[in-house]
């Protein structure tokens, strides 16, 4: 093995592991940069990387794969963890892993390096969807072993001649691209301190958003979002056109305590304009093309598949057979869903559909009922046989 593959940011950790990974390990580093929606410039990133030693610094923009293949897929699912996390950075990681492999193989690298801390969910997705895709590579996560603080990392730096990024903005740590914010750390550690304004940055306070509300119009096909307000449009300007719409009335911010995979519960904060409106428009329009029975399960599915994704198993075959399942239940989700944008909240006002099992014909009270109450009777005597039936046979102890 003479050569690795490093996931590069180009901030601190990673730029301070370039040395570090020749230095303890005598290998060639090969960098991989890629833009998810949060790099305007890849190629000050990349030059940040052959500055400080790397043999070659490769950068990818892979945003419409990101949504392509990872984001939208999840948003069918309805995949939000514990209810609330859309899952922006827990999506992002196997598409990384999935090409330092790639890059791995085409460079002859026997290894990948990330800059994960041995805290974090971040590590167990890397290691694990590396695992998955190609099991003879090692991974060495450097800030694990090497135990540095940030001073230390500073002076190393220094020692190495590498050109330290300019300070961080807060004592936070953020992670962002096209599908969310993660900002976590320094006061937000305190769950009884409310979040600081300054930690966002895609969103207004309620108090700053606008006193009328805006109505936003989503059409779908097969689950996939296609349209604003009768416009088609690209996935990235699609969800970066929902992110600020929605960014400007104050929708998309979530303030969580989760449950991380390595057994500690964490306070995050997160901001997801766009998936929160999506998530919500595609649930409604799900209402009206989905039976009952299938809503229910679905529900089931969506929990799961979440889990995995925030676990770090996307590449896993239980990962397939779920959205195998989600595809199918997708084929007649098509229509339109109108949302209400106003002081934080977005509320579906309004939803259709082609395929709408909803029938105004059985469901209103008013002249056209074509509903058949004389049926009721026999329908709820059926129903209600296994109740009576216990009830006659256990009496009062069974009650």
């Amino acid at each position: 093995m003479s050569k690795v593959v490093l996931a590069y940011s180009g901030g601190l950790d990673t730029s301070v592991a370039i040395p570090w990974l020749k230095e303890h390990y005598g290998l060639d580093v090969i960098t991989l940069t890629m833009n998810l929606g949060n790099l305007a410039d890849l190629e000050t990133v990349r030059e940040r990387a052959l500055k400080a030693g790397a043999s070659k610094a490769l950068v990818l923009d892979a945003r419409k794969e990101f949504l392509d293949g990872y984001v939208f897929p999840a948003l069918k699912a309805d995949a939000v963890y514990q209810g609330q996390y859309p899952l922006a950075t827990a999506l992002s990681r196997p598409l990384i892993a999935f090409h330092l492999t790639q890059v791995a193989r085409q460079e002859g690298a026997g290894a990948i390096a990330h800059g994960c801390t041995g805290k974090g969910n971040d590590q167990v997705r890397f290691d694990v969807g590396v695992g998955a895709l190609a099991p003879e590579l090692k991974v060495i996560g450097p800030a694990r072993e090497w135990g540095m603080t940030r001073e230390e990392e500073v002076a190393y730096a220094q020692r190495q001649g590498i050109p330290i990024p300019g300070p961080k903005k807060g004592v936070y740590s953020v992670d962002e691209n096209l599908w969310g914010r993660s900002i976590e750390s320094g006061p937000l550690e305190d769950p009884w301190t409310e979040p600081p304004e300054e930690v966002y940055a895609w969103t207004r306070s309620v108090a700053a958003a606008p006193e009328v509300p805006a109505y936003v119009e989503i059409d779908f096909e097969a689950g996939l979002p296609v349209a604003l307000d009768g416009e088609r449009l690209e996935p990235l300007s699609l969800v970066a056109e929902l992110n600020r719409r929605a960014g400007e009335h104050g929708v998309g911010r979530i303030d969580h305590v989760e449950d991380r995979l390595v057994g500690i519960k964490s306070r995050e904060i997160y901001e997801a304009p766009a998936g929160v409106v999506l998530v919500a428009a595609h649930k409604a329009l799900e209402g009206m093309a989905l039976s009952k029975d299938q809503l229910r399960f679905k529900e089931r599915v969506a929990q799961e598949y979440a889990e995995l994704v925030y676990n770090g198993l996307w590449f896993s075959a239980l990962r397939r057979d779920l959205a195998a399942f989600v595809d199918s239940s997708q084929r007649f989700v098509t229509g339109s869903v109108r949302l209400r944008l106003h002081k934080g909240q977005a509320t579906v006002v309004g939803r259709k559909s082609p395929y709408s099992l909803y029938r105004h014909d059985l469901a209103t009270y008013d002249k056209g009922d074509t509903f058949d109450p004389k049926a009721s009777p026999g329908f709820i005597h059926i129903w209600g046989l296994p109740v009576r039936t216990q009830a006659q046979a256990q009496g009062e102890q069974g009650r």
